[in-house]
């Protein structure tokens, strides 16, 4: 009989408690609405960008004007009406993550409009022809969408706002790339600083079931087919050990650069102009991508998706200096302020050095490589080595290179630290600069008066000609 009164216990607890109840299915159907609108995020890039290379070929010098003043428009409008959409979205939702963010400070970085406002400045990213990537962008559409949850909550939960935001950043990842293992590593090893056990199943079931609604919707196929690897011969180890060191110094400086670039603090002739007459710059940024991808014959346009599924499927017309080209319409890209992130783009250039060593060595596995490199420079670039490998894993169904992922992604980030910050990182510290000054508290200014009268008097706020005294 004990055993029966045990049963119901259970049962009374796990069903007699309606708040906890509604919270799953609160949070579960936000992240089927994620997932869905990362679909539908991702179907309108493509288009774009489809759209803009059937212009591109109707009329070839049509980049020279559209890439550019669509830059500069892009730009205009972000920071006119839209701020915190600028850039990839990481670095705003690891931002949102923070500790010295406040709640009510949040919507700097997260909130429907914000997702909106990415959703469709990324897509004209892509219709103007630069290198972005959709992937990033999805982390903050995500985090927007589920954090927007919290208000269909009951008081109380078990559901925080920090796991919404892990679970809609994640969910966005798993989505996008159609990986939602990918998506839980991302959760751990890059958005979630202080995990919490108490909904940790919950969060974790919110990414899957957003990666399976990309599933759903887009098959479950690989992002880029079936990478086939019969033997991974001793020919291949030392090709992929010098991919990985060449992607590691790569992808460090790549990060040395946008950190150096996007965080504001450089005085530089350049940085100075980008801060003085931002839009003037991003159009200029969008005339300089527009001219290289000319000279390159428009491969340069867009993430690299085409061009990096075509290297993998053996087809030629790559040129060498692909990864240099794409290495610089993606910094110029970032650099210019529009909204857009670089692991596409990351992946184009990686996939280009793997197919590059191959070519120098004259080894034969060039897809294996091709697939090493893509894990190589996004592990160096973004200093995330296990969701960089499981990203490729997921997306090229490349399980027969799992060990050689990982070794490839580790070496490549080792190598990228010794010479840059985390990117991300730094990134949400820039990010963190944007927050209200705090105002001074009166018993704080007592205080100072009291210790130090001719430091507090500069404390005290002047009064112009239009402020009466009190």
């Amino acid at each position: 009989m004990r055993w029966y009164l045990r049963v119901l216990a259970i049962l009374h607890r796990e069903l007699g408690q309606f708040d906890l109840w509604w919270s799953r299915v609160v949070v579960l159907t936000y992240a089927v609405l994620t997932g869905l609108s990362i679909v539908l995020f991702a179907r309108t890039t493509d288009w774009s960008l489809s759209l803009f290379f059937d212009m591109h070929q109707a009329v070839w010098w049509s980049p020279l004007v559209w890439t550019p003043l669509s830059t500069a428009a892009i730009v205009w409008i972000t920071r006119r009406w839209v701020p915190g959409a600028a850039g990839s979205g990481i670095p705003q939702v690891m931002a949102a993550l923070d500790s010295k963010v406040d709640r009510s400070q949040r919507g700097l970085y997260v909130s429907l409009k914000l997702a909106l406002g990415k959703y469709l400045l990324a897509s004209w990213g892509l219709l103007a022809g630069l290198s972005l990537g959709r992937e990033g962008p999805s982390v903050q559409v995500g985090a927007g969408i589920m954090h927007n949850a919290r208000h269909w909550l009951p008081q109380r939960n078990l559901v925080s706002e920090h796991g919404l935001l892990v679970a809609g950043g994640a969910a966005g990842i798993a989505a996008a790339f159609n990986t939602p293992l990918a998506g839980v590593m991302f959760a751990i090893e890059e958005l979630s600083r202080r995990p919490e056990q108490r909904n940790s199943g919950l969060i974790i079931a919110a990414i899957v079931l957003a990666g399976l609604m990309g599933v759903s919707m887009q098959g479950n196929t690989s992002y880029f087919g079936i990478i086939r690897v019969d033997e991974f011969r001793a020919d291949l180890w030392w090709p992929a050990l010098l991919l990985a060191i060449a992607c590691g110094l790569a992808g460090g400086l790549f990060s040395r650069l946008m950190i150096r670039s996007l965080a504001g603090v450089e005085n530089d002739r350049f940085s100075r102009w980008r801060r003085r007459q931002p839009v003037v710059f991003a159009g200029a940024c969008g005339l300089l991508i527009a001219l290289i991808g000319l000279a390159n014959h428009g491969i340069t346009f867009g993430g690299g998706y085409s061009h990096s599924r075509a290297m993998l499927n053996g087809e030629a017309g790559i040129p060498v200096v692909y990864a240099l080209f794409m290495f610089l319409t993606t910094w110029l890209t970032a650099w210019s302020g529009v909204p857009g992130g670089i692991f596409a783009p990351s992946l184009a250039i990686g996939g280009a050095l793997g197919n590059d060593i191959a070519l120098l060595t004259g080894n034969a596995q060039v897809p294996a490589l091709i697939a090493l490199g893509m894990t190589g420079f996004l592990a160096a670039a973004t200093q995330a080595p296990l969701t960089a490998f499981i990203i490729v894993m997921e997306m090229v169904n490349g399980h027969a290179m799992v060990l050689s992922l990982m070794a490839c992604a580790l070496v490549a980030s080792g190598v990228s630290r010794m010479l840059s910050r985390p990117l991300y990182g730094a990134l949400a510290q820039a990010q963190l600069l944007r927050l209200p000054a705090k105002p001074t508290a009166p018993e704080h200014r007592a205080e100072a008066q009291a210790e130090d009268p001719e430091g507090a008097k500069k404390m005290e706020p002047t009064r112009g000609p239009g402020m009466g005294h009190s």
